[in-house]
């Protein structure tokens, strides 16, 4: 259930303090997801590990506030502050942040709305309806590259406005973890601009994107610079490339789309990504990953969903490819469990890691990984 607070005028005049106000509200809100899983071959030595997740389960766990207040015209101030946690501890993720999610205040219009602080680049905003796995613990894209579906960076501005089906978005951020904590698995750190080099730790993304009735289709493209600390994860098993020159590149292009048809959902796309160093000695490093998935609701209650998953790095000559199938079933519209299962093919070289719950779980070279969870959800 959701929880609002309603500040009206007459509250200003109550207090007498001859201002009319504008009729605010504030919603409090969040997910509860946690589970039991087992991984095998979750290390080297081949064994299975079975521990309750961290990070995710079929959503990560959150709470936060979100507000408006209208200011006439068409004019609104509004702000979401989102903290994410796990249930298992308890204890706070994206680095220790107390709203590491999303932390941001701005306005909006029939033009739009222009946003400030914490919070998501168009990477995120234009693969949400394709990958309808989402940020699932076995959602493959996470997996191959787990920056998408924590694709966040301080210190932002952000544009983002819809006219006539089509959405247009951009970003630019200053320093995209000012909070030295790393913004994403891998990541590593970077703080900001340094004084003579404005593009130490500068990151920025678009995104067009058209959604019609019953079918979409977006781009996006999402670049940061190198800085102090900061580094590059392939997540295959290979040491991360440092990006510590301002010079340095880390980007994600993506095209996608999906279809809707009575209570059947299809999305798919691809996700390119060129890491560019100017560290002697350092390759550059391209990956591409391909993916198709689907939903259907097979009553009111029940929705079964999955996809197949492919990434390829030929400089790195490593492959990964990701079946998942998920089931899940409404208790009621708040409450939900699931449970679901995936299969990691690994090539000779490459160990991707299937699961997205936390450090842990990474296999020899070359070996596959099996994931088995059930999991409740609750959501506020």
């Amino acid at each position: 259930m959701k929880f609002r607070l309603l500040t009206l005028a007459g509250v200003a005049a109550g207090m007498h303090l001859g201002v009319a106000s504008a009729q605010s509200s504030v919603t409090l809100y969040g997910i509860l997801d946690t589970g039991i899983e087992m991984v095998t071959h979750a290390d080297a030595a081949g064994d299975r590990v079975v521990r309750m997740p961290g990070l995710t389960g079929s959503m990560p766990s959150r709470w936060g506030l979100r507000g408006k207040e209208d200011l006439g015209g068409g004019l609104a101030t509004i702000f979401t502050l989102e903290n994410g946690f796990n249930t298992r501890a308890g204890d706070i993720n994206q680095g220790g942040r107390l709203f590491g999610r999303q932390a941001w205040v701005g306005l909006s219009s029939p033009y739009g709305a222009l946003t400030f602080g914490r919070q998501y680049t168009m990477t995120l905003w234009a693969i949400v309806d394709s990958d309808i796995l989402g940020p699932d613990i076995y959602g493959g894209v996470g997996s191959f590259d787990a920056y998408v579906p924590n694709s966040r960076s301080d210190n932002t501005i952000a544009y983002k406005g819809t006219f006539d089906g089509f959405t247009a978005g951009a970003t630019w951020s200053f320093g995209r973890d000012s909070a030295g904590t790393g913004n994403s698995p891998g990541q590593g750190t970077c703080a900001g601009s340094l004084p003579g080099n404005a593009e130490a730790c500068r990151q920025w993304s678009v995104m067009l994107r058209y959604d019609a009735a019953n079918f979409g289709m977006a781009s996006a493209y999402d670049e940061q610079r190198g800085g102090p600390g900061a580094a590059a994860n392939i997540f295959n098993g290979a040491a991360p490339f440092p990006l510590t020159s301002s010079g340095d590149k880390d980007v994600r292009m993506q095209l996608n789309g999906y279809y809707k048809l009575g209570a059947f959902k299809v999305g798919g796309g691809w996700l390119g990504r060129h890491v560019e160093t100017m560290s002697p000695g350092v390759p550059d490093v391209r990956t591409n990953t391909w993916y198709l998935t689907a939903s259907y609701f097979v009553t009111p209650a029940a929705i079964v969903d999955g996809g197949a998953y492919r990434t390829i790095d030929s400089e790195q000559d490593t492959r990964g490819t990701i079946a998942t199938l998920r089931g899940t079933y409404l208790l009621s519209k708040a409450t939900s469990v699931y449970l679901q299962t995936a299969y990691l093919f690994n090539s000779a070289k490459a160990k991707y890691t299937l699961s997205q719950g936390g450090p842990g779980a990474t296999p020899a070279a070359g070996a596959g990984q099996l994931g088995l969870m059930v999991g409740l959800r609750h959501s506020f």
